[in-house]
């Protein structure tokens, strides 16, 4: 019976750890990567990677001052995710 306690109390101290760790790779920020079909992966927004082409970022990127007007103009309309 010691014995078990012992393992639960060893095997919540690991689980400790690891849910350590994960919280402090989430705060890493963002990362890039290419995927296996050449898109490009940014991690760290979200639960999942927004993906997308070349040709779509740079159409996206040259609507930089587009969507923050967008986003100025409905500011109260938009919510806050923190």
């Amino acid at each position: 019976m010691a014995e078990d306690v012992t393992d639960m109390k060893a095997e919540l101290e690991k689980l400790r750890a690891e849910n350590e760790a994960l919280k402090n790779t989430k705060q890493k920020g963002l990362t890039l990567k290419i995927g296996e079909k050449g898109g490009l992966s940014v991690y760290g927004l979200g639960r999942f990677p927004v993906t997308l082409y070349k040709e779509q970022w740079l159409k996206l990127l040259e609507m930089t001052n587009d969507i923050r007007a967008f986003i100025t103009a409905n500011a109260d309309k938009l919510k806050t995710k923190e």
